[in-house]
């Protein structure tokens, strides 16, 4: 319920209806993962979220054969949950001869936080200067806080793809009004606040250019009060916070790494979410991808085949796969995450921590738009 000391603002999100019980997930499912899906590209390290470096249209850019992504990565401790303790980005590329790794892709001094987490990164209509959006979590020396800042970083394209970064700083703060000051020192897996997961849109129909972004309400006490948030770049090109396009109160608190997509005039707002993170009481989704459409950039919006579901990890492997990202092109990235488990609980089971966790890109699909229906091909 909203506490009424919590400052309300004016606008109004979109509200994310819960789940139907009676969904159809049909040609929803992701195929399931097998051991050759499974083998790591990087020996020894774990990999997860990603995204690529795109153009300002949105596209992936491909720069002389090859595509640059960037990965949260950390070494493959016993229990891969510790891995978000020590979280750096990590750029490796694709191309004609497979994977290249190349490395860290911040060096620490402009790294503000204890960890980095996700984000995304534009080559500009120059060909040549690029910014990095990300996440810094904690603060360095600080030990590991929940605190979460934006920050963007430049660089230049070079022969080795992205690179010589500069000039770190932090994007814009919560107002704590529409959206939570998300600086926990402690939480839980799912029930920590955000304001986290910068992700760059430029609007066709405006040029405007803006960030979505994981967040939580500032107006509403909820314990699951998740939003996606905008960033807008104004004329003095400066970046402002603007209203929640999507409100999920008392029902899920994480709407995590939101995307935008346009095809064919419409707005395809993309999450991930998972079934832990919806509110007791109300009916949960799958782990999945979910979307949202809308005919501009500032709704209102409308569940994607009418219950909000793209794809979602098979009833029998619900875990497998997660943090779903769809490139300009329509094809779905994600990482792989506790597969093979046939119904085995990790808490009663340990040694299925380490063994049975992916850590590494998983199989690629695409998806066909068609309205306001999106689906798996």
């Amino acid at each position: 319920m909203s506490n009424p000391d919590v400052k309300t603002t004016t606008h109004s999100p979109v509200s994310c209806t819960p789940w139907r019980p009676d969904a159809d997930i049909d040609g929803a499912e992701i195929p399931l993962i097998g051991g050759r899906d499974a083998i790591p590209i990087l020996s020894g390290t774990d990999l997860w979220d990603c995204w690529p470096l795109a153009r300002e249209d949105g596209s992936t850019a491909v720069v002389d054969g090859r595509q640059y992504w960037f990965f949260l990565s950390a070494p493959c401790f016993p229990d891969p949950v510790q891995r978000h303790h020590a979280a750096k980005i990590r750029l490796v590329s694709l191309g004609p001869d497979g994977w290249r790794d190349h490395g860290d892709c911040l060096p620490d001094a402009l790294s503000p936080g204890s960890r980095e987490w996700a984000g995304s990164a534009v080559l500009h209509d120059d060909g040549v200067n690029v910014t990095l959006f990300f996440t810094a979590a904690g603060r360095r020396g600080e030990g590991h806080s929940f605190e979460q800042r934006l920050f963007a970083v430049r660089g230049r394209l070079g022969q080795d793809g992205p690179g010589e970064w500069s000039d770190s700083s932090e994007v814009v703060r919560p107002d704590g009004d529409r959206y939570f000051v998300a600086a926990e020192g402690e939480g839980t897996p799912g029930l920590i606040k955000g304001f986290r997961d910068p992700a760059w849109f430029r609007d066709p129909a405006t040029g405007q250019s803006h960030l979505l972004f994981t967040g939580s309400a500032g107006w509403d006490d909820d314990a699951f009060n998740g939003v996606i948030g905008l960033i807008s770049c104004g004329t003095d090109g400066a970046w402002h916070l603007a209203d929640p396009l999507i409100d999920s109160i008392g029902v899920n608190n994480e709407l995590e790494r939101p995307h935008m997509l346009v095809r064919d005039g419409l707005y395809y707002l993309f999450w991930s979410t998972q079934r832990r993170t919806f509110a007791p009481g109300v009916p949960s989704g799958p782990n999945g991808l979910y979307a949202m459409v809308a005919d501009q950039l500032t709704g209102p919006y409308r569940p994607v085949n009418g219950n909000g579901l793209v794809a979602a990890n098979p009833a029998a492997e619900p875990t497998q796969t997660y943090s779903w990202w769809v490139t300009g092109e329509g094809e779905v990235w994600s990482f792989i995450d506790h597969w093979g488990l046939k119904g085995r609980a990790l808490a009663e089971h340990p040694e299925l921590l380490r063994q049975q966790f992916g850590g590494t890109p998983a199989p690629r699909f695409r998806l066909v738009f068609h309205g306001d229906s999106v689906n798996i091909t």
